[in-house]
């Protein structure tokens, strides 16, 4: 199992020193997730959440493209993981150009999480249809694949087609990783059907477990689940087993840390790793 960061600032977080944090602890704990040996960084999407959703989701969400980028110019090895990109926001190949360049400027360090998308009336902010974004999301991940990587690429699906557009800058590889985000069973199908992983949320590890033996996955296929705030340093005993039950169920573990200041946040980096090296085996 390896170790994914879900870092604090680009989202509204549990600990209060976040409020005032910004670009320079971000930094910090990019730079050291990097040396350390963690896999990825995570960056969410939203453009706009509505103020009485975000009290119960958060508000806070930093555009992906433009941080990853930034935090790619700052790392080496540490791959930028979306997490997750709402394909009904974007033309497939929109998203092929745009994470196509960020692949390019990072040297192949991209992996996409994408997903459908729940929340309605964001659909209704941005023109785009929310009745059918299952369909339309499916069609755009065949659009991806199809584009991804190639500097003339062809499709015609049912809600997307393009040919004799050239596309440059593009991706350094032609396929990406796409995880695919959800919490239903249909979004495991379409992971098993038209990904490389499933990235479920608000679903037990047995939970997990049990919805993935439904399906006969081919081999390398990713379960990346997310941690509850760890604590390695304070509790490690209880951080060890949250982990160790993870560890059970999936191939790729997205973790987030308490602390109570940037400092803090760099030790428990640190200290998680003592805990579970193989988390840091890239």
């Amino acid at each position: 199992m390896r170790f994914g960061l879900i870092p604090p600032v680009v989202l509204r977080g549990a600990d209060a020193w976040e409020d005032s944090a910004g670009v320079e602890e971000l930094t910090r704990i990019a730079e050291a997730a990097d040396s350390l040996g963690y896999h990825h960084i995570t960056c969410s999407e939203h453009v706009g959440v509505p103020t009485a959703v975000a009290e119960v989701r958060g508000g806070r969400y930093w555009d992906p493209l433009a941080t990853l980028a930034f935090l790619a110019a700052r790392t080496t090895s540490l791959r930028l993981l979306t997490n997750v990109l709402v394909l009904g926001y974007h033309h497939p190949l929109a998203v092929a150009k745009s994470y196509g360049t960020l692949d390019r400027l990072s040297g192949g360090r991209v992996l996409l999480g994408v997903g459908v998308g729940s929340l309605e009336e964001e659909f209704a902010l941005l023109g785009e249809p929310f009745e059918d974004r299952g369909p339309r999301a499916d069609d755009a991940l065949r659009a991806l694949r199809a584009a991804w990587g190639r500097p003339a690429p062809s499709y015609s699906g049912p809600h997307y087609a393009f040919e004799d557009f050239l596309v440059d800058p593009h991706a350094v590889r032609t396929h990406v990783p796409l995880w695919v985000g959800g919490r239903t069973r249909r979004s495991l199908r379409r992971a098993v059907d038209l990904g490389d992983g499933w990235m479920p949320f608000g679903l037990t590890p047995s939970r997990v477990r049990a919805e993935v033996n439904r399906f006969d996955v081919r081999p390398g296929f990713e379960v990346v689940l997310q941690s509850d705030f760890l604590d390695p340093i304070g509790a490690p005993d209880r951080t060890l087993s949250q982990v160790d039950d993870l560890d059970a169920v999936c191939t790729t573990l997205n973790v987030r840390l308490t602390a109570r200041d940037v400092g803090h946040h760099l030790e428990q980096l640190h200290a998680l790793t003592e805990l579970w090296p193989g988390g840091v085996a890239r």
